[in-house]
């Protein structure tokens, strides 16, 4: 005795309450909790991170050059460049958190906020990899302007490739998180 496929639906939605081919809204709505949750917290220490090693890297490059007794224009450069990282990142912190107060607690309020998060964080690891280029070049041009050996720049050049392909690498991983929750966002608008 075989049932037919409604009739079978019905013993199932009977068993579980819940339709055939739905989904558990409560267990996707935790998981999107979850992957907000964590996007939040990554963001929260990048910035932390971003703004404390900006300002004190900043504030610590001026110093040195400022006693030393052959201050260098680019040092000074490089100090100022930093320091307004720091204070454009603080900026960039405070409209963040600012315009997380503008997402309802709904599962598409979540998941919204959640998109806005993980978008931010996607800018926010672009800056810092372009970063690296005026950066590097300060450091290049005051190694310059004190004759530093060759060794040291190619040593430096080196050492910012890695850098860069490293960022690179993160910067993936913070697209694919981006892209994996604007993919449900789809299937949930469906």
């Amino acid at each position: 005795m075989t049932m037919e496929f409604d009739e079978l639906k019905k013993v199932w939605d009977a068993q579980n309450n819940e339709p055939l081919y739905g989904f558990n809204e409560t267990a996707l709505h935790n998981r999107i909790l979850t992957k907000k949750k964590k996007g939040i917290h990554i963001t929260n220490v990048s910035e932390f991170i971003g703004i404390v090693v900006n300002a004190a890297c900043g504030s610590f490059i001026f110093w040195l050059n400022y006693f030393s007794h052959k201050g260098n224009v680019f040092m000074y450069c490089l100090a100022a460049w930093i320091l307004l990282t720091a204070l454009y990142l603080f900026i960039g912190r405070a409209r963040r958190l600012k315009a997380d107060q503008h997402f309802d607690r709904s599962m598409h309020g979540d998941l919204a906020h959640a998109i806005a998060v993980a978008t931010y964080q996607v800018r926010f690891s672009q800056l810092m990899r372009w970063n690296i280029l005026p950066i590097g070049i300060f450091i290049l041009l005051g190694f310059w302007d004190t004759g530093k050996s060759v060794w040291i720049v190619v040593g430096t050049i080196l050492f910012f490739i890695v850098v860069s392909y490293a960022s690179r690498w993160e910067h993936n991983i913070y697209k694919a998180r981006k892209r994996e929750l604007e993919i449900l966002q789809v299937k949930l608008d469906k």
